[in-house]
C-alpha cells in the first residue's frame, strides 16, 4: 500500500469533505483526484498519491438520487400547494432539474466518498481463512 495512505490523514474532517466538494487530493489538498468528469486519475500528480485504493461503487449515484429526489418531489410538493401551475409546467420544470441537478452533484459526491474513503483507511472486506 501507498506509504502516504498506510498513515492516517490528520486533517478535519471538514478539509477531507471540502477536498471531495472540489475533486482535490485528499492526501496534499493540491493535485486533482480525477482526469475527466468522473474518470479517476491513476495517481495525484503533486504528492503522487496511488488512488488504486479508492473504489466508491454505486456510492455517489445512490446518495445523488436520495438528494436529488427529496429537493426536487419537495419542491415540486411546495410549488403545486403555493402556486398551482399547470402540468406541463411541472413536467418541464422538474423534468429540466431531475436532469440537471445529479449532473451536478455526481462529481462532488464521488469525491467526498473517495476522500472519506482515504481519511478513513477503507479497504476491501477479507474473510480471514481457518486454516
Amino acid at each position: 500500500m501507498n506509504d502516504l495512505h498506510s498513515r492516517k490523514a490528520d486533517m478535519p474532517l471538514s478539509t477531507t469533505l471540502l477536498a471531495g466538494i472540489l475533486g482535490h487530493c485528499p492526501s496534499c489538498r493540491k493535485g486533482k483526484m480525477f482526469d475527466g468528469y468522473l474518470t479517476l486519475a491513476p495517481s495525484c500528480k503533486v504528492c503522487a498519491l496511488n488512488y488504486d485504493f479508492a473504489d466508491s461503487g454505486d456510492g455517489p449515484a445512490i446518495f445523488v438520487m436520495l438528494f436529488a429526489g427529496f429537493i426536487i418531489v419537495g419542491a415540486a410538493l411546495y410549488v403545486e400547494a403555493v402556486y398551482q401551475p399547470p402540468y406541463w409546467v411541472h413536467a418541464l420544470a422538474w423534468g429540466a432539474a431531475a436532469l440537471v441537478l445529479p449532473l451536478l452533484l455526481l462529481r462532488s459526491f464521488k469525491g467526498v466518498l473517495i476522500a472519506l474513503q482515504f481519511r478513513n483507511r477503507a479497504e476491501e472486506g477479507k474473510l480471514v481463512s481457518d486454516s
